[in-house]
Parts: structure tokens; sequence; C-alpha cells
């Protein structure tokens, strides 16, 4: 998994990065903020994420859900839920 992150102007910080999976590149973008909210995905630190492959968007929420995982990438959107969302 390749990772980095930049402040954002909103306080958060994003966190941009890319992980292989069964020889897929997956490119990811979350928004995570130090403290939990009503706005996170399960009221969690993350207010937005971004799952794509290939330029498809498998994975979208923007204080709520656009788009939600499938089961080829549930094992990415878990792994970023555990590191960043509690």
């Amino acid at each position: 998994m390749e990772i980095r992150s930049k402040k954002a102007l909103s306080g958060g910080t994003w966190i941009i990065g890319k992980e292989d999976h069964d020889g897929a590149e997956f490119k990811f973008e979350a928004l995570v903020f130090e403290t939990p909210s009503q706005y996170g995905i399960e009221n969690g630190k993350i207010s937005k994420l971004f799952i794509t492959l290939a330029g498809e968007t498998l994975v979208w929420y923007d204080r709520g859900w656009e788009q939600h995982p499938t089961e080829e990438v549930l094992p990415i959107y878990e792994g970023l839920l555990e590191a960043y969302n509690s």
C-alpha cells in the first residue's frame, strides 16, 4: 500500500493512496478528521471517501452514501475504516 497525506483547508487531512489487491490497482482518497462526526462513515472520522479502479468509482461517500462498497473492494474499504475511522 502506498499512502501520502496533506492537510485540508477544512481542518481535516486528506489520505491519498493506492493498493494492489488481486492483481488490480485501487486508488483511494479519504478526508479524515481528528474527532468522530455525525457526517462520518458510521459516525466516525472519515467524512469523504472515494475508491476507484481504472477510473471507475467503486465507493463514494461524501457526508452520506452515493455509492456503497462492492464485494470487489470490500477488503480495501474495511482496511481504511480500521485504520482511520475510529
